[in-house]
């Protein structure tokens, strides 16, 4: 089998033979060593192709780039027929900073209606089928939903975590208007995505139980899996969701939901469960995983057995994936996903 058919061997239930390695499309640099580790079994995993188009006939958008104290801004207005809002955001190599977010007084929370009513989705796989074509069998193209309609005020560009807590307090029934906008909005997605080129797509993540909580997980979250998996379903299509949190407090409402797979679950020592305990949790959930990064940056004989340690700690590795989703030291990646994949070799030698 090639990686990618691996891969969607085991999103599908079945068993490779061998636990899998997948890396997000910008962890992973074309060199020698990237063709090296694709020649051993590398999947590649590809975000960056959408499977629809979104306008928004009603609002003119325009960015400014500039310069400050040596920094590069980009300034982004958002202009509708009810007033205007901004977002300052830093590129910084692999990654951007945002500055500032949409909302900064309660006067915008009507330019927010207005920009998610203005939204309109509509089916677009030109690019997805094109490049599936193009590509081999060491890439895997994965769709998307967007965040969770409540997280999209958290991680989105709509408010951030801080301002979120305070408007949750003290204007709660605004968000929950604006929540109820965006349950609509995603609902439309369900079908397109389940009908894209794609065997799986994401339902947001980067949920912290800290914030959210297990009631208001189980309240404003779970419902929404579950609508978008049953659509999912309807095509033979997966879902899964970015937990690479701590989850020991949603374990019990994650193993509720209709995900197939739990994507980007990093276990112990850098969060507060172990690949067993949620193993445990999920016994019907592909754990599609981060590989923890602060191992990184111990020496490669020590990558490889923390990597052997892990697949033995959870026993029977039907179902189970290795991944690397957050970012490695750039001195560091080329040796640490080596090694990380002898230790791929020598479990699946021992097994």
């Amino acid at each position: 089998m090639t990686p990618r058919e691996q891969v969607e061997q085991v999103l599908r239930g079945g068993s490779s033979g061998r636990v899998p390695f997948t890396m997000y499309e910008h962890k992973v640099h074309p060199c020698a060593a990237e063709r090296e580790m694709r020649n051993r079994g590398l999947c590649i995993v590809r975000r960056d192709i959408p499977v629809v188009r979104t306008v928004q006939p009603n609002v003119k958008i325009a960015a400014s780039h500039y310069q400050e104290q040596g920094k590069p801004l980009i300034r982004t207005h958002y202009e509708t027929p009810v007033g205007s809002v901004s977002t300052l955001c830093e590129p910084a190599g692999f990654t951007t900073w945002v500055h500032e977010r949409m909302f900064k007084t309660p006067d915008d929370y009507k330019v927010l209606r207005f920009l998610i009513q203005d939204e309109q989705v509509e089916a677009d796989y030109t690019a997805i089928d094109n490049a599936q074509r193009r590509c081999g069998g060491d890439i895997i193209f994965r769709a998307g939903f967007g965040l969770e309609p409540l997280q999209a005020f958290i991680s989105g560009m709509y408010m951030g975590m801080e301002t979120f807590c305070m408007e949750w307090m003290d204007h709660r029934d605004e968000i929950l208007a604006l929540y109820e906008l965006l349950v609509e909005k995603r609902r439309a997605l369900y079908p397109l995505i389940a009908q894209s080129p794609c065997l799986h797509a994401n339902y947001g993540g980067n949920v912290v139980p800290e914030i959210i909580g297990k009631e208001t997980f189980e309240q404003y979250y779970v419902q929404h899996y579950n609508e978008a998996a049953e659509v999912m379903h309807q095509y033979g299509k997966l879902i899964g969701c970015h937990f690479d949190a701590n989850c020991g407090a949603l374990r019990e409402a994650i193993g509720r939901t209709d995900l197939d797979y739990i994507e980007a679950f990093t276990p112990a020592p850098d969060t507060d469960m172990t690949l067993r305990e949620a193993r445990e949790a999920w016994p019907d959930k592909v754990l599609w995983l981060n590989f923890p990064s602060s191992v990184h940056l111990q020496s490669d004989a020590r990558i490889e057995q923390v990597t052997v340690d892990l697949l033995n700690d959870v026993g029977d590795t039907h179902g189970i994936i290795m991944g690397i989703t957050e970012d490695i030291p750039e001195n560091r990646w080329r040796d640490s996903c080596r090694a990380i994949m002898d230790g791929l070799d020598r479990h699946a030698a021992q097994s």
